[in-house]
């Protein structure tokens, strides 16, 4: 069986506004890969879709930015990216499919065409392209307006200029003091350490399983800041690869930036759609900061499959129980939680394999929680059928996990203590009780 959408395909090429816009590519996802998805377990095929699905809405989105601001301007800054383009088609590539790009994208669409409120950022893809220009080492000269004092590059860092008004760049400007490189986290990988781009997370709007307001930015860090990060980072991507290797393998290809949160935020770790390929998450201990990678990249994998399939046509309201929160959540949100949630049962399951301390009591409580909430999942009569065969490959990689079962009563034990808890919450919440399926 193969599950189709439409959506497209590559850089969109200037056109005169008001023309019909370029034919959508249709995407065809097989069972074979529905199913991958749905196991949480990476998968070479998992990770292309979701890599297709990310470029192709990412162009989409900014033909629409096109579209609907015509103008000079506009046009000199893209025909920049176009010959930034000619020359190193992967470094236009990284610019436009950067996380913060997105963000921006859908930002300055929305006030496009808003009837009131703040103007759109257009300057900001005069540094797109100019960032663009840059990494591909061609010849070019630019006029920009720094914003607040500085001149963010998206995926190189800041610029600050001498003195107030327009800046001109040419392709020597990067090599400058007056330069701040965008800190690269350590191991070799393409992640980014973002503090610095003013899109690298939402102004508004939370994620698919964070609470309202749960999410801000932290400001831009000190040298100190950056190495405890860097220590962090590189003692969470050691466990990783020592307890499951292709999860740490996944998380590199899907992970291109990591946004620091404040030290106010109540989540440890978020992801937002608008900034695919973007995790944000608190300074944290190593084996923390493993986990919280595992979990919100699965978030991003599952928000690229749904943005191409529907998986279920249930509103948002609050009403289902989740044993990881403590208020109702819609569908959509319990689908999420179960699904992240799977994956870091999974994760922990092979951490306890090879010794780590505290992994089989972890691997206990998560998957009772998400045993708990799959018979929900499966009977909601919003699933599409679609949503039904995805749901029911998460609860086969749930099954599957009996092959490998903690020691002693752990298990017994977790769904014993989630018992009591969906009690409490069904007395907590009378009048949701009927929605909770044991």
């Amino acid at each position: 069986m193969t599950h189709g959408t439409d959506t497209g395909t590559s850089l969109p090429a200037q056109r005169t506004p008001g023309t019909p816009g370029q034919e959508l590519a249709r995407f065809a996802v097989s069972s074979h890969t529905l199913r991958a998805l749905a196991s949480t377990e990476p998968s070479d095929e998992g990770t292309r879709l979701v890599h297709d699905v990310r470029r192709s809405k990412r162009l989409l989105l900014l033909r629409a930015v096109l579209d609907a601001a015509p103008g000079a301007e506009t046009a000199e800054h893209w025909a920049l990216l176009e010959e930034a383009e000619r020359q190193d088609p992967a470094a236009v590539h990284d610019v436009l499919h950067y996380p913060a790009t997105g963000v921006w994208a859908e930002e300055t669409l929305r006030r496009l065409h808003a009837t009131e409120g703040p103007p759109p950022d257009l300057g900001h893809l005069g540094a797109l392209a100019v960032a663009a220009a840059l990494r591909a080492g061609i010849g070019f000269k630019a006029t920009l307006r720094p914003v607040n004092g500085r001149l963010v590059l998206p995926t190189l860092g800041l610029l600050r200029p001498h003195g107030p008004g327009r800046l001109a760049l040419t392709e020597r400007s990067w090599d400058t003091a007056d330069a701040l490189p965008l800190h690269a986290l350590p191991g070799g990988a393409l992640t980014s350490l973002d503090d610095l781009d003013p899109y690298r997370a939402p102004h508004t709007g939370p994620g698919p399983d964070t609470g309202p307001a749960a999410v801000r930015p932290a400001r831009r860090l000190t040298p100190k800041g950056h190495k405890r990060w860097d220590i962090q980072w590189s003692g969470a991507h050691t466990l990783l690869g020592r307890y499951d290797s292709a999860r740490a393998e996944e998380i590199g290809l899907l992970l291109r930036s990591v946004v620091p949160l404040a030290g106010g935020s109540r989540s440890t770790g978020a992801t937002l759609p608008a900034a695919a390929g973007s995790v944000l998450a608190r300074a944290q201990a190593p084996p923390a900061l493993a986990a919280t990678l595992v979990h919100e990249v699965q978030h991003g994998k599952l928000a690229a499959l749904a943005d191409v399939l529907t998986l279920h046509t249930a509103d948002r309201t609050p009403r289902h129980w989740a044993p990881w929160r403590a208020d109702p959540r819609p569908l959509e949100g319990l689908l999420h939680g179960a699904y992240a949630h799977l994956a870091l049962a999974g994760y922990w399951q092979h951490a306890a394999l090879y010794g780590a301390r505290g992994a089989w009591a972890q691997h206990a409580r998560i998957r009772a929680q998400v045993a708990a909430v799959l018979p929900a999942l499966r009977a909601h009569p919003a699933l599409t059928v679609t949503g039904r065969e995805f749901v029911d490959g998460m609860a086969a990689a749930e099954r599957a996990m009996d092959a490998t079962p903690p020691p002693g009563d752990q298990h017994a034990g977790a769904r014993r203590t989630l018992e009591r808890e969906r009690r409490a919450w069904c007395e907590a919440h009378p009048e949701l009780a009927p929605f909770v399926r044991v």
